[in-house]
């Protein structure tokens, strides 16, 4: 341990000291002018990535951008199932290779498999807008994908086949990332990441885990458009997904561990 870590060892150490001392109510702390004085003049040396989480970017993982773009090159040039015959282009995935939250989806769309990105077409724009109101974050933020990289003709349902053919992709590019939260659009998406046949309605609105990292299963963008015929049921099934995406915000912002409450036995999977 170089000298830097001791340092902040030390001072998170007495940082709990500090607030078992508090006052309960007020939760206030009188001090000394002498000490007061002393910890003003602490001064950490600030590192690159510490300015840059201030800033509220998230620095960039080189080599696993690097392997995210070999990756993108392989899937382009992919034949393993018949998808590949019917598609303008493939749709690998957009965002950052050190993103902290990844939403995966099912598959790409017209839109997408013409533009080549994930979640533009009607159900990208509300994503979106689920991003960046809901959660107040940028698109550029987080990170998206789909299980399979190629658009099923007519936007039908992925099969078991394909399925299978495209999630080592999804796996690796997981494991690229390695992100604090994943979040499933849909049952599709879902059932590839937990190896369930469940609901995405039983799923939603607890804590998953996919190879140790937390998921949380909420509604597809496209399931939502599909409900506004009927308002009443829109607004019950739009404030699911509000609650499902600002439970991932509480983690993200490390006020709730679902590994943590995992371990005391608070949540199952």
């Amino acid at each position: 341990m170089d000298s830097s870590e001791m340092l902040r060892e030390i001072v998170e150490e007495t940082c709990g000291l500090v607030k078992q001392a508090a006052h309960p109510r007020r939760n206030t702390l009188k001090l000394s002018p002498e000490l007061a004085g002393a910890l003003e003049s602490i001064r950490f040396h600030e590192t690159p990535e510490d300015a840059a989480a201030a800033a509220g970017e998230v620095p960039e993982n080189g080599e696993a951008a690097a392997e995210l773009d070999y990756l993108a090159e392989e899937v382009s040039a992919c034949e393993k199932c018949p998808l590949y015959k019917s598609r303008s282009q493939t749709v690998f995935g957009q965002g950052s290779a050190s993103s902290r939250l990844v939403f995966v989806g099912e598959a790409p769309g017209a839109e997408e498999d013409r533009q080549g990105v994930p979640f533009v077409g009607a159900a990208g724009k509300l994503l979106t807008r689920i991003i960046e109101r809901g959660m107040k974050l940028k698109r550029s933020e987080v990170y998206i994908c789909n299980v399979l990289k190629c658009r099923p003709p007519g936007n039908r349902d992925p099969r078991a086949d394909e399925v299978e053919q495209c999630e080592p992709y999804l796996m690796r590019q997981l494991e690229l990332i390695r992100p604090k939260v994943i979040c499933a659009l849909g049952g599709h998406a879902a059932k590839t990441l937990l190896r369930t046949t469940e609901s995405t309605g039983r799923l939603r609105g607890k804590w998953h885990f996919y190879r140790g990292i937390p998921l949380r299963v909420t509604y597809h963008p496209a399931y939502l458009l599909r409900t506004q015929d009927n308002p009443e049921r829109y607004q019950t099934e739009k404030r699911k997904v509000w609650d499902d995406v600002q439970a991932v915000m509480r983690v993200l912002r490390g006020e709730d561990n679902p590994q943590q409450e995992a371990s005391t036995g608070h949540l199952f999977d």
